[in-house]
């Protein structure tokens, strides 16, 4: 069994050998999003998409690839806010959680309203026939 670092680099052998094998066009039948779609790569190359991500010289190569690509033209070229957000760490919000749950309960509670619209509308029609019948029995002297 290789360990961690052997497993490595039979992963990184695995995708360099996969990229000397490809051509623009190949490289163009997996473009996702403006870059090559990682798990098309991971199904080609027989490595994990978590080797994609987390094997360092396997994620360096792959951006240098990318960047290959679009100098080619094969990959559209990078906007200038993609850039500047993967150069930029994520913020924190710490309102996503509390606005999710209450994006949650609003649907709920909108699905709730339109149940009960429905079923008011349907006791009216009933009020509105059992009205009628009253109406009626009183003509005729029948109701108290």
């Amino acid at each position: 069994m290789a360990n961690g670092q052997e497993k490595a680099r039979l992963n990184l052998a695995a995708f360099q050998r996969w990229i000397a094998t490809q051509t623009d066009e190949d490289f163009k039948q997996i473009i996702f999003r403006g870059q090559l779609n990682r798990g098309e790569i991971a199904k080609a190359t027989g490595i994990g998409k978590s080797a994609l991500r987390q094997n360092p010289a396997i994620k360096q190569a792959l951006e240098t690839l990318e960047h290959d690509l679009r100098d080619r033209d094969v990959l559209p070229p990078m906007a200038a806010q993609t850039e500047a957000q993967k150069s930029a760490p994520k913020a924190y919000d710490p309102g996503v959680k509390k606005r999710n749950m209450e994006s949650k309960r609003l649907a709920l509670l909108e699905h709730e309203v339109v149940e009960l619209r429905a079923r008011v509308a349907t006791l009216e029609a009933k009020l509105k026939r059992y009205g009628e019948l009253s109406e009626v029995l009183t003509e005729y002297g029948i109701a108290p």
